[in-house]
């Protein structure tokens, strides 16, 4: 589904913050991405929907070089869910539909309360965004992605700013959703433990490279 070939990025200053990373990711996989502080996680993720361009390398999603995919077309086949949720002013409803407002388009109440459903938060489409716990904003964070049926899913640390109950609602709701193995999914994580809950295979990173890959048990262990 989706395939990195060479993929590096080098800031102005000259530091190399993605070193050479090549891998690909099946359809319905689940990879992890783990590593410490610094060691190029989210800057990875950042390149694979173009958030960041790289200095050298290829992204393909089911063989398509994503260099020739508008940007926006890409960032809704390769949907990105941020560590910290940004809620936009009105309702769990309007956040639902803003993007598809800012193209034009249209999503009917149906699919909103079937988005709502399907992160766990039947009935929340007419609470106001702004009273939300982080939980929850979290969610339909997760929630406006899917609604652009994205190809790839990307989660960037998405229960780290969270407290510990809140964290277990939000990877309940990551489990249910990646378990039925219809998402193509990348999580990166600090924690090691919710990879190995969440991912079939992991990815190690140190100093913006790719140093194990495996499955889960053979990189994290058991």
């Amino acid at each position: 589904m989706l395939r990195a070939e060479g993929l590096t990025r080098r800031l102005d200053d000259g530091t190399t913050v993605v070193d050479d990373v090549t891998f690909g990711v099946g359809r319905g996989e689940v990879v992890a991405v783990v590593g410490g502080s610094g060691a190029g996680k989210s800057s990875l993720l950042r390149l694979l929907n173009r958030l960041d361009e790289p200095t050298a390398g290829r992204v393909a999603v089911e063989g398509v070089d994503q260099a020739s995919v508008r940007p926006a077309d890409l960032r809704r086949r390769v949907g990105l869910v941020p560590q910290t949720p940004r809620m936009f002013p009105g309702t769990v409803a309007d956040n639902l539909r803003w993007a598809f407002a800012e193209r034009g388009e249209t999503l009917g109440d149906d699919a909103v309360r079937s988005l709502l459903e399907r992160v766990q938060l039947p009935g929340y489409a007419d609470r106001d965004a702004s009273s939300l716990s982080g939980g929850e904003a979290q969610r339909v964070s997760l929630a406006r992605v899917l609604a652009n049926e994205p190809q790839v899913l990307l989660l960037d640390e998405p229960t780290s700013a969270l407290d510990e109950d809140t964290k277990g609602e939000v990877e309940a709701t990551l489990r249910d959703l990646l378990s039925a193995g219809e998402v193509t999914c990348l999580v990166v994580t600090h924690d090691e433990a919710q990879a190995r809950r969440l991912a079939d295979r992991a990815l190690r990173m140190r100093d913006g490279r790719v140093v194990e890959e495996g499955a889960v048990e053979e990189v994290l262990g058991s």
